[in-house]
């Protein structure tokens, strides 16, 4: 099991918590089984495995966030270059700009992003 890799419905279920949290299980129970018709013990199996991959924890009936999106996101997308680009944002960035010709916009984007990195 990958710890930043979520299925269709695991992502779903996380955007839920991420959206509403801190919530309690009773409401996030009401929620999943309006959403995606689950019975109570799906929804605890659900927040069972998001839990053991440290992003959301159950304190007392209440589920908060231990890991916000963004994190996630990043962290996510930090795996995915590590496995699939040796861990080379360059080499990431060629093969994407072969595939999708980047606007002028989001050039100057990730320009920002290198001068930002630069100063540090």
């Amino acid at each position: 099991m990958e710890k930043f890799k979520l299925g269709e419905m695991e992502q779903k279920f996380a955007d839920i918590i991420w959206k509403s949290a801190p919530i309690k299980t009773q409401e996030l129970i009401a929620i999943c089984a309006k959403e995606f018709n689950w019975k109570r013990t799906t929804t605890y199996t659900m927040l069972k495995r998001l839990s053991n991959r440290e992003l959301f924890k159950n304190e007392n009936g209440i589920v908060v966030v231990v890991m916000e999106k963004d994190d996630f996101l990043a962290r996510k997308g930090e795996e995915f270059i590590e496995k699939t680009f040796e861990g080379s944002l360059p080499r990431f960035l060629a093969a994407f700009g072969r595939q999708k010709k980047l606007s002028d916009k989001e050039i100057n984007e990730i320009q920002q992003l290198i001068d930002k990195y630069k100063e540090v």
